[in-house]
């Protein structure tokens, strides 16, 4: 299948459009990771406190963060996850100590920061524990069973495991816990001593900045490896410029997709690394099919400019080009808009990185090889010798 037959695209001639297009956005990702939003590291690298909390109604995150703000929280990162109509907010602290008192310490202000009103002597339902519960219910005894520890154990665990398993967290009205299996007078004195606020806090979890100081480098190196390892291999199965055009293309992908996470503010976790690792693999794999091409054509246009070839070998490949790309990007725009926003920042970069690798390979990398000639020629020097089969 082909989109394109006997196509002839002056791509060279327009290397300036793609080089000012290039420009704009690198410099505009570069500045913002220098100065304004830097590079917007994930708890997982950074360390900090992640609070999940479960709304039973849609979620004002801007009535959240000024909540935060009174309680003294400043500058949390909010944001919702899961299905839209499941009502969750997580909350990021930059709280980055690991033991078990900073663990209940987020938990309490998160939950001190959005109670809006509770009576005094009275406690929240949706967030009491089990011990909170069942050490009530022992103290005011509305079984009449003189403290039962059992009895009152299997009370409590009814109406929590109700809220949490069937209600999600959230009771909207003590009517509601009819339905757990708990005795009538039991409800009826919880009604008493608790109220029920519009949230419930699921969840916390810790990321300690060792570890996130940790996965940073072994991110950091795992990019360069992979760079170092195409050079080498580019250069072993062609020729060095060829490694070096490839490496700076990848470079140049790299730069732009972290930059556009840089400009949106968007976090970067491991899965964004591992998408961008992916990414130059993929980049790698579409520029090697167009250097295959070119080098293909050496042999046949011997007598040819080499900036003709290298036009006549990418309009060769266009059509496969937009194939592979097209299908490929296709499929992470469905996981961008549908995936949920566990999978939003992997399928972000997916979405840019294929964007801009499959338009580097065109636009950058088979340029440098041209520009290389014609730097090479201005010198007074021979034309690069480009091996015919070599590797093969």
């Amino acid at each position: 299948m082909e989109f394109f037959r006997d196509v002839n695209i002056d791509f060279l001639g327009k290397k300036w459009y793609f080089i000012a297009f290039s420009l704009i956005f690198s410099v505009a990702g570069v500045l913002s990771m220098l100065f304004w939003h830097h590079i917007p590291w994930g708890v997982d690298f950074r360390g900090g406190t992640l609070v999940y909390v479960k709304f039973s109604h849609t979620p004002d995150l801007s009535a959240i963060r000024s909540a935060m703000d009174r309680a003294g929280l400043r500058d949390p990162k909010i944001q919702t996850y899961g299905q839209l109509s499941g009502n969750e907010v997580l909350i990021d602290l930059a709280q980055k100590e690991t033991n078990e008192q900073v663990l209940d310490q987020g938990k309490t202000q998160i939950i001190k920061a959005l109670e809006t009103s509770t009576p005094a002597g009275k406690q929240d339902l949706n967030n009491a524990s089990f011990l909170t519960v069942k050490n009530y219910l022992i103290d005011k005894d509305p079984l009449h069973v003189g403290g039962d520890e059992k009895k009152y154990n299997e009370q409590a665990q009814d109406i929590l495991n109700y809220r949490d398993k069937v209600l999600v967290g959230v009771l909207n009205s003590f009517d509601q816990l009819k339905a757990s299996g708990a005795d009538p007078v039991v409800i009826a004195a919880l009604s008493d001593g608790f109220v029920l606020s519009d949230f419930h806090v699921d969840h916390v979890e810790i990321v300690g900045p060792q570890v996130g100081s940790q996965l940073q480098k072994q991110a950091a190196m795992a990019t360069i490896y992979s760079l170092a390892g195409m050079l080498v291999y580019l250069g072993f199965r062609f020729e060095w410029i060829y490694g070096v055009a490839a490496v700076v293309t990848v470079f140049h992908d790299t730069l732009i997709t972290v930059g556009a996470f840089s400009l949106t503010n968007t976090d970067i976790s491991l899965t964004v690394i591992a998408a961008i690792l992916t990414l130059i693999g993929y980049s790698n794999n579409d520029t090697i099919v167009v250097f295959d091409r070119i080098r293909e054509n050496i042999k046949l246009m011997r007598r040819e400019k080499l900036s003709e070839i290298v036009n006549r070998s990418i309009n060769q490949t266009l059509s496969r080009t937009i194939l592979t790309a097209g299908l490929t990007f296709l499929t992470v725009l469905a996981l961008y808009l549908f995936g949920g926003e566990v999978l939003h920042g992997f399928s972000l970069a997916l979405v840019i990185g294929i964007l801009i690798g499959t338009y580097s390979s065109i636009a950058i990398a088979a340029p440098i090889l041209v520009a290389y000639q014609d730097w090479r020629i201005e010198k007074g020097k021979r034309p690069m010798a480009m091996p015919a089969a070599k590797g093969r």
